[in-house]
């Protein structure tokens, strides 16, 4: 039989604890943010149904309230596409790769021509909402979300969602559809 001296045999014992012990307190940590994360992603979502007068349980696309929470507040630069600044046609872009794994055109003359055109009250979350301003037809576009309202960016706002309906905004509204 081999014969381990004392000092090697407890740190052997030693190490084996610290690395047992510490795949546990590592897995405790995993555990952990998950749960932190589950509960940011509901706070999130309780967030935006309040706002939107929904139940929680109506809000099924929580990767969505995530990207527009995440997004939230990011000033309006023509032809920006990252948290310093962005457009709306770039909001739009960035959202349907992100959240809806989908390319579509980066330009909102182009996201036009690719949806489906469809009557206000047929509108559901995801599909894009257009908007005429300064006299100039489609300069504007959004996405959907449910209850009346949309989330863009605003040039004064930011990134934010409004209620469709906004008198403001309203009287602009030109069209809205589904991607096909």
């Amino acid at each position: 039989m081999m014969k381990i001296e004392p000092k090697l045999f407890y740190l052997l014992i030693l190490s084996l604890v610290i690395t047992f012990s510490s795949c546990k307190s590592k897995k405790n940590a995993l555990s952990s943010t998950k749960n932190k994360s589950e509960k940011s992603s509901s706070k999130i979502i309780n967030q935006y149904a309040d706002l939107m007068d929904v139940s929680p349980k109506s809000i099924k696309n929580k990767k969505l309230y995530e990207f527009i929470d995440d997004w939230k507040g990011t000033k309006y630069e023509f032809g920006g596409l990252n948290k310093r600044g962005i457009d709306c046609s770039g909001l739009v872009f960035l959202a349907y790769r992100d959240v809806f794994d989908k390319q579509i055109p980066r330009n909102t003359s182009q996201q036009l021509e690719i949806i489906k055109r469809k009557y206000e009250g047929q509108l559901k979350e995801g599909d894009l909402v257009f908007f005429d301003y300064d006299n100039k037809k489609f300069s504007h576009v959004g996405i959907y979300l449910q209850n009346g309202y949309y989330f863009h960016v605003s040039k004064s706002k930011g990134v934010m969602v409004a209620k469709l309906k906004d008198p403001f905004t309203y009287k602009y509204f030109s069209r809205g559809g589904s991607i096909m």
